[in-house]
């Protein structure tokens, strides 16, 4: 099996719920074909750096993924036709990196490290 980061940007105007509806179907394909989805994080609503599909903003969604190539083309063939999705893209890494959260806000990591 290899590792993957997976990252899907979704429509500005997509509802909570839609997204939550997105991160589940995505993981059900991963999970169905004897995938595993090691760590998901929701890095929220981002500025794009060029408007994409007349979008200024899209919302994040990143997978950490220990899978077969053969699941990834069965997830972006599946990206290719939904409508809510502005890109996505899967880099193949080496090993995770579990422990940084890049995208946590800064007094959220000043709370942490005085811990």
């Amino acid at each position: 099996m290899n590792l993957y980061e997976h990252t899907i940007i979704a429509r500005q105007d997509v509802s909570p719920s839609q997204l939550k509806q997105i991160q589940e179907k995505y993981s059900k394909i991963v999970e169905k074909l004897d995938g595993n989805i090691v760590k998901f994080e929701s890095w929220g609503l981002m500025n794009l750096a060029y408007l994409i599909k007349k979008n200024k903003k899209g919302n994040y969604i990143h997978f950490k993924i220990k899978a077969d190539g053969k699941i990834i083309s069965e997830l972006e063939k599946n990206e290719k036709i939904d409508k809510n999705l502005l890109r996505y893209l899967t880099v193949k890494v080496k090993k995770f990196d579990l422990e940084t959260d890049y995208f946590k806000k800064s007094d959220e990591k000043d709370i942490v490290e005085k811990k």
